[in-house]
């Protein structure tokens, strides 16, 4: 029986990083067994990259959003901007979207309100929401608490918050959490998450380029190391490689709403 194949749920593949070499990367991704690779959108001026490398790449999924960081004083226009652009294409989710508090706070009210306007686009949709959240957990989770109905689902990228974080999240009954690099470092918080964890709402993710995983940490990440991560998780769960790469897999396809055949065509 062939061996069960990785979906990496969160990948810049088309960020600049990889303009060198692009072809070269998903290569290596496609031999290292990850089949596919959603991509989340940053703004509106990374789209023409996004569509191209989805074009170029059929096995590399486009997502459209307006990343926390990119919102700024016209966000408005922005979102009318990429609002306009959802039914031209194929998309398979709405993000990169969420909070960040990390930087600078004098824009929350804005991040705010940025996200909360792609979350109804996510329920008039049907689409999924990959959500960035960095120093501002509570301040996310207020926000999806009232935004939340049956229609609302998606993932919280990189995941890394607390036990209590993690139960609430759980308990929408509709959202996952995304495990990348940082879960296999020895300070990611992950072992306080391990014992609880449904992989059931486990995900995959490098976020390449950023944040390459054990042994690869402080290298340009890219989506062939998201085997490291797949063995790390498996070993600290007590689970085969193959089972966990099987129940991630599928997770990815239920939430995305990826048709298995998907898999054997990428």
């Amino acid at each position: 029986m062939a061996e069960t194949p990785l979906i990496d749920t969160h990948s810049h593949i088309f960020d600049t990083a990889f303009e060198p070499d692009r072809p070269q990367v998903v290569k290596r991704a496609l031999e290292a067994g990850v089949c596919l690779q959603l991509m989340p959108n940053i703004d509106l001026s990374t789209v023409p990259a996004l569509l191209s490398t989805a074009e170029q790449h059929p096995c590399c999924l486009p997502m459209l959003g307006l990343h926390p960081t990119s919102v700024g004083q016209n966000f408005e226009h922005e979102l009318d901007a990429l609002e306009h652009i959802i039914p031209q294409h194929k998309f398979y989710g709405i993000g990169e979207i969420g909070i960040d508090l990390y930087w600078d706070t004098s824009l929350k009210a804005l991040q705010e309100e940025a996200f909360r306007i792609q979350l109804r686009w996510a329920k008039r949709t049907g689409l999924p929401v990959s959500i960035h959240v960095r120093s501002s957990f509570n301040e996310v989770l207020r926000v999806i608490d009232s935004e939340h109905d049956s229609r609302l689902a998606g993932v919280f990228h990189c995941f890394g918050g607390t036990v209590e974080q993690y139960h609430h999240i759980a308990d929408y009954g509709t959202f996952m959490v995304g495990l990348g690099g940082v879960a296999t470092y020895k300070n990611g918080g992950f072992d306080k998450i391990a014992p609880i964890i449904d992989p059931n709402i486990m995900l995959l993710e490098t976020d390449a380029p950023y944040l390459a995983p054990t042994p690869m940490r402080g290298k340009r990440n890219e989506p062939a190391y998201l085997e490291y991560t797949a063995a790390h998780l498996a070993k600290a769960l007590h689970i085969a490689p193959a089972e966990l790469k099987r129940i991630t897999t599928q997770n990815a396809i239920r939430l995305f709403g990826l048709p298995p055949t998907t898999l054997h065509n990428a």
